[in-house]
């Protein structure tokens, strides 16, 4: 009875607390209120954040502003999202809605139970659904996190490949400029789009390009392109060759992507490992079982 009542006491103050910050969600101490005020909104010309239409996005909104008000996303979270070009509210959104779900799956499956003739205590399905709702609140930004990897991964390996195209068409007598652009035509995906949008809005701000490479490798978090970019721009100043800086620069992520592929390979192996010593294992009970099921039969 005290559990019981520990628990039903648990849930209501939790869902009062939600409705409450809901209702009046806390306002911005003044220090912060005056740091965004003052801090200059850098904005994010090379980001097109595309808001995807789902089940768990459009039921979820009404908890964006809370979730919003409790200080989520994260900083991290953020970037992962410009990677993936979600915005922040389909997450929030779609984190409410998967937890929602599964808070009350097991109470769902307890009632078809219930229905078909057999009984469970309603303390099994209200834990249960505890840890479900909080799996499907965190198995989005486990996700997402996954996702920008891959993308992150897929985005080096284009940058190295645009880095050879600028060096063949700078060894070809084209201007940096000039260099670029072509470069950025000639490939294809969502990368090359990424670094065609920079270029583009470098030439409509009358800016040099490696400052929005630059922004475009701070808003991804790739760092490659940040040192790239500061490289190239320094060698630029002090009148060293662009295209060396290129070669240079487009050899060593060669290298590091070469030398990732082959430690996810080890890992690979390794893991593999698991399973045999598990068949093993198995195969050796069920040779021994029988003779040890006769030794103690005989006792």
């Amino acid at each position: 009875m005290i559990t019981t009542a520990v628990l039903l006491g648990a849930g209501v103050g939790l869902g009062l607390w939600a409705l409450l910050v809901w209702l009046l969600p806390p306002r911005p101490s003044l220090g912060s209120a005056l740091t965004a005020v003052r801090t200059p909104s850098r904005s994010r010309p090379t980001i097109t954040v595309v808001d995807p239409t789902g089940w768990a996005t459009r039921w979820g909104r009404p908890a964006v502003r809370p979730l919003r008000a409790l200080g989520l996303p994260s900083e991290r979270q953020r970037r992962d999202l410009l990677v993936l070009g979600r915005s922040p509210e389909a997450l929030l959104a779609q984190k409410a809605a998967l937890a929602v779900v599964g808070l009350f799956l097991p109470g769902v499956v307890q009632a078809a139970l219930w229905a078909a003739g057999v009984s469970l205590p309603w303390q099994a399905p209200f834990i249960i659904g505890l840890v479900c709702g909080a799996g499907g609140f965190v198995l989005p930004d486990l996700d997402v996190h996954q996702q920008a990897k891959r993308r992150r991964a897929s985005f080096r390996h284009a940058l190295s490949a645009y880095l050879n195209l600028v060096r063949c068409a700078l060894a070809g007598g084209a201007g940096v400029d000039g260099a670029l652009t072509d470069a950025a035509d000639i490939g294809q995906g969502w990368a090359f789009a990424r670094i065609r949008q920079a270029l583009t809005t470098a030439r409509l701000t009358r800016t040099t390009p490696w400052n929005t490479l630059r922004q475009l490798g701070e808003e991804l978090d790739i760092q490659e392109l940040v040192e790239l970019s500061s490289s190239v721009s320094l060698a630029g100043r002090e009148g060293a060759k662009v295209r060396a800086s290129l070669a240079a620069k487009a050899a060593s992520m060669r290298t590091h992507e070469l030398t990732e592929a082959e430690a996810d390979a080890h890992a690979a192996t390794e893991r593999m490992s698991l399973p045999v010593i598990c068949l093993f294992a198995g195969f050796l009970v069920f040779i021994a079982y029988p003779a040890l099921a006769t030794v103690l039969g005989s006792l």
